[in-house]
């Protein structure tokens, strides 16, 4: 007699790995083009990667926990991983425009700000490359890297909310 034991694998598992290993070669992308290709980041730049840092991790959890996890455990990672990944969809969109004129920068992206410099801080920052959020230093096909950024994003919450729909209906 043939047991049928529950899959540990399934259309679910496989897309929540696809949404795992799209961040996470997005994040290395970004990390390779920082400290590889020479291109610094700006303040959205830098605030963009908080979905991959935080996200990435409970993905993790939910993927090596498969089994163990019970499928409310599993659909509430995911849930709040695809919300950190909409706010992560947003700030590429957002970024994006603001690269396009359509939006404007915070100050924090521009160098203005309100307070003082005292020119003791002066010599501080002549090392420092201060990059400004609407200047695009990379670009394929006339997409920027916020652009890819929002695109990326939008797909992990896609094959998130996909997979959390087929927990809930399959129940595993």
């Amino acid at each position: 007699m043939v047991r049928h034991m529950p899959s540990t694998t399934g259309p679910n598992r496989n897309l929540v790995n696809a949404a795992f290993m799209a961040g996470l070669f997005a994040i290395l992308g970004a990390l390779a083009f920082e400290h590889i290709g020479g291109l610094y980041p700006c303040p959205l730049c830098l605030e963009q990667r908080w979905p991959y840092y935080i996200g990435l991790p409970m993905l993790a959890v939910v993927i090596l926990g498969w089994n163990r996890l019970g499928q409310t455990v599993r659909v509430g990672l995911s849930g709040a991983v695809a919300a950190l990944f909409v706010w992560g969809t947003w700030m590429g969109i957002y970024h994006t425009g603001v690269e396009w004129d359509i939006f404007e920068g915070p100050a924090s992206c521009s160098g203005v700000g309100d307070d003082a410099v005292s020119l003791d801080m002066l010599g501080d920052l002549s090392g420092v490359r201060i990059v400004p959020c609407d200047a695009v230093q990379f670009e394929l096909l006339g997409i920027s890297l916020a652009g890819f950024n929002a695109i990326i994003s939008a797909i992990i919450v896609i094959l998130l909310v996909r997979s959390i729909i087929g927990q809930v209906r399959r129940g595993r």
